[in-house]
């Protein structure tokens, strides 16, 4: 699998680059992931036989870049390059049986069975169909657009309204939509889709409000490929230097619900998600986060998400914004 990271400079601007080990090799005449997907689809190719036949700058230190000491910097590694609100970025959740057993407990109560559990039956019993059918759909849910996605390194915000910022692990996909309206998967990434637990375990209906907040991608995107095979990982949580808090990742269909093919259609079966131009990033579940042993995360914590076979770990401090102000809205 080919990995790619998107990278900024004060002087060259935007690129993209191949990941080779401990070297990062820039792509002649490629600004953004978005742009080299694009070209790929008007011209009826793959990205992988567009970067093997593009032309290759000298090498960079990735060492050096990934710890934060070049003039480089890494950005999200997909992204609207052009308009970030038209990066729109969303998830489906109850598809890891490990994270509807942490939601079952947020929302236990005196029903015999949450509408958590509830969900995630329902993608046990419709959510892998066979291929060409439609199978159930699963939990949906909005995060923003791009302006709230931050790259690896970039702290995490807890706005002054939010109860609470959790961690949450995941692998996402990344796809554009083509002139004639066709989605397509540029590729996927890890990420910490990040969210505010505690509110959601007030009322399950609170979920929408919980997902509201600020996500991290990369820092590499692997390009092409599916998740048809398991997919093995860490999360963890550091306090001042040591860890306080580390977890075994699951993910793949192996331990999914649902197909990623099922996923896919019921985001993409919106007609208003196939405009044209538009890019997508989605997240597809989690199998651990830290709230589930109760732990309540700090300002400087930083939080960690690496799936073997997706490249460097993403790390990513915890910012915590304690003062909030009365947004007032004037009439015209």
């Amino acid at each position: 699998m080919i990995r790619l990271v998107q990278l900024i400079h004060s002087e060259h601007g935007r690129r993209v680059a191949v990941v080779e080990e401990a070297q990062l090799h820039l792509i002649a005449d490629a600004a953004s992931v978005y742009e080299l997907a694009a070209r790929a689809a008007r011209e009826a190719t793959r990205i992988e036989k567009l970067i093997k036949w593009a032309e290759k700058e000298d090498a960079l230190d990735y060492d050096a870049i990934y710890a934060g000491k070049s003039e480089w910097s890494l950005l999200p590694p997909f992204d609207h390059p052009l308009e970030p609100s038209r990066c729109f970025i969303t998830g489906t959740g109850l598809t890891h049986k490990a994270s509807v057993e942490t939601r079952q407990t947020m929302h236990e109560g005196t029903a015999i069975e949450t509408d958590s559990m509830k969900m995630y039956r329902i993608g046990l019993e419709g959510g892998r169909p066979k291929r060409g059918a439609i199978g159930a759909a699963p939990e949906w849910f909005y995060k923003g657009v791009g302006t709230i996605l931050k790259a690896h390194n970039q702290p995490l915000d807890v706005p002054s309204h939010a109860d609470d910022g959790g961690d949450e692990a995941e692998i996402a996909g990344a796809y554009i939509v083509s002139d004639d309206g066709e989605p397509l998967r540029v590729g996927l990434v890890q990420g910490n889709e990040f969210s505010d637990h505690v509110l959601e375990a007030k009322n399950y209906l609170y979920l929408a409000q919980s997902k509201l907040r600020s996500c991290s991608i990369g820092p590499e995107i692997v390009v092409g490929g599916d998740l048809s095979e398991e997919v093995r990982g860490h999360a963890t949580v550091e306090r001042g230097g040591k860890t306080i808090w580390a977890a075994p990742l699951s993910s793949g269909e192996p331990h999914m619900s649902h197909t990623l093919a099922n996923l896919e259609h019921h985001h993409f079966k919106h007609a208003e998600h196939r405009r044209p131009g538009d890019a997508h990033l989605h997240f597809l579940g989690a199998d651990r986060f830290s709230f589930k042993e109760k732990l309540k995360l700090e300002d400087g914590d930083v939080m960690g998400v690496a799936f073997i076979g997706f490249g460097r770990a993403l790390r990513n401090p915890i910012r915590i914004d304690s003062e909030q102000e009365l947004v007032r809205v004037k009439s015209l």
